[in-house]
């Protein structure tokens, strides 16, 4: 049967000479796979292949066939063109972080419109909005445990919990102030952190993510985001 609905990109890979399987993770299906033919032969316009970068909000007609782990699209358009992200390197280092994380966590094909529309909504905003970009990514990932169900409620929680299996880092006291105040803030009124702070809330919140995420593994993007920060 024919679906429309919009869809976030999350990454490619390369199938046969001249298509791709791009992961999408949709309003209405959750994380689908889609083979794409033809977007990578000489006769394609680069438009084409510019439609399934990492992050890309898309409006989508969709096949769908509940047996079939491999989808095909019958309509792909871009819904909101990106104006700030590719542009600024801050932006496109979070970027890559967050499709990593959403990579890693979304699993499920299934509708999650509370989750979807945080994505999307969250994703606009970093697009559209002027604010300082450098500590976007932490609001994100602790927002996001909201939608997956392991939201902490306090550093305190998170301290417990990681004390068992990460007994070689400890959330200092500045660090829990810090953290239970972003906890509680939006993308606009986080607290002022310098590159140590941050990079040390960073890999307490991923720890805590690899507690409740099954093969969550290392994030390699994070690298990047330590020499594009630092």
């Amino acid at each position: 049967m024919l679906v429309k609905t919009r869809g976030i990109v999350l990454k490619f890979i390369k199938y046969r000479e001249t298509s791709i399987i791009v992961n999408i993770y949709t309003e209405f299906l959750g994380l689908q796979s889609y083979i794409v033919n033809g977007v990578r032969s000489s006769r394609s316009k680069k438009s084409k292949i510019a439609l399934y970068q990492p992050l890309t909000l898309l409006d989508l007609v969709v096949y769908y066939r509940e047996s079939s782990n491999l989808q095909r699209l019958s309509e792909s358009k871009c819904s909101q063109p990106f104006s700030t992200i590719p542009l600024d390197p801050k932006k496109t280092a979070i970027a890559l972080f967050i499709v990593e994380i959403l990579s890693k966590t979304l699993k499920e094909q299934v509708e999650n419109q509370d989750l979807f529309n945080f994505i999307w909504n969250s994703i606009t905003r970093f697009d559209a909005s002027d604010f300082p970009a450098e500590n976007f990514h932490l609001i994100f990932i602790i927002k996001l445990t909201r939608y997956l169900g392991f939201s902490p409620g306090s550093s305190v929680e998170i301290r417990n919990e990681l004390k068992d299996s990460l007994d070689h880092q400890w959330l200092q006291a500045e660090e829990s102030k810090l953290l239970d105040q972003m906890l509680a803030c939006d993308y606009l009124n986080v607290p002022k952190l310098t590159n140590q702070q941050r990079t040390g809330i960073l890999n307490i919140i991923l720890s805590f993510y690899q507690l409740h995420v099954e093969q969550f593994g290392v994030v390699k993007s994070v690298k990047v985001l330590n020499q594009v920060f630092s």
